[in-house]
């Protein structure tokens, strides 16, 4: 895996047990990254389920029924949020896995669209470790759409593709932050509040292509994926386990 470049890897792991708050575990990762970036941390990978939550891209907040969307996301139970990444609007609740990943590096732009391939790959082969039938790839008229989501196909029906994983990077001098959304359970609120978001800022989707991986695998949950992230990412690194409080001040 060329991303893994040369010579021993070492990541730590962190799991947050419990969310901060939709605003606060989004923010919590722009600062790791300057942690990161400042040298007080090294290669760090934090996974957490988060507060139902939608995060607009940029782009979304400059349409006409911005506000709108806005409060459709409130009237379900959705908390919307801006983030400093690019992209349309995504969501997320409890039944998501949130993988942030950050790293110190010299000259992050240089890889940053390897990143994208080659992560999206890792948890694709995450998912397949699950029995989940995932590849990396955009499908038509999926949510936020990306080169690099990771969809699984549906085993009885092979023409029904979903997207399962949404990919996002912010990089910076001194370093880069990672995350992924990976959706595991209870994909109905999910496709409900973007059906009216969407709706709100006048974006065309098919809400079909809005799914979890227990839609595909029934009886999976968030701790069987998150064990299977880590697994995987163990062929990336050597992995050390740290405490959430080690992460705060």
């Amino acid at each position: 895996m060329q991303q893994a470049g040369a010579g021993p890897r070492a990541l730590t792991v962190v799991r947050q047990h419990h969310s901060l708050g939709a605003a606060r575990d989004l923010d919590f990762g722009i600062e790791l990254l300057g942690l990161a970036k400042a040298g007080r941390i090294g290669p760090t990978l934090r996974l957490y389920r988060p507060a139902p939550t939608v995060a607009f891209g940029q782009r979304d907040t400059r349409l006409a029924g911005f506000g709108a969307a806005a409060q459709a996301c409130r009237e379900q139970g959705f908390e919307p949020l801006i983030r400093k990444a690019g992209g349309r609007a995504a969501a997320y609740h409890e039944g998501t896995l949130i993988v942030d990943h950050v790293e110190p590096h010299t000259d992050a732009i240089a890889g940053a669209k390897g990143r994208f391939a080659f992560f999206g790959e890792m948890l694709a082969q995450a998912l397949r470790s699950t029995g989940v039938d995932a590849a990396v790839g955009e499908i038509p008229g999926e949510y936020c759409p990306g080169e690099f989501s990771v969809h699984g196909t549906d085993p009885e029906v092979p023409s029904h593709q979903v997207k399962l994983v949404g990919t996002a990077q912010r990089v910076v001098s001194g370093g880069w932050l990672f995350s992924s959304v990976i959706v595991v359970e209870n994909s109905a609120p999910i496709r409900s509040v973007l059906t009216a978001s969407y709706a709100a800022l006048g974006l065309d989707w098919d809400p079909a292509t809005a799914g979890a991986a227990d839609d595909l695998v029934p009886h999976l949950d968030v701790q069987a994926i998150e064990d299977a992230v880590i697994s995987t990412y163990g062929g990336y690194a050597a992995l050390a386990h740290a405490d959430f409080s080690s992460l705060q001040g």
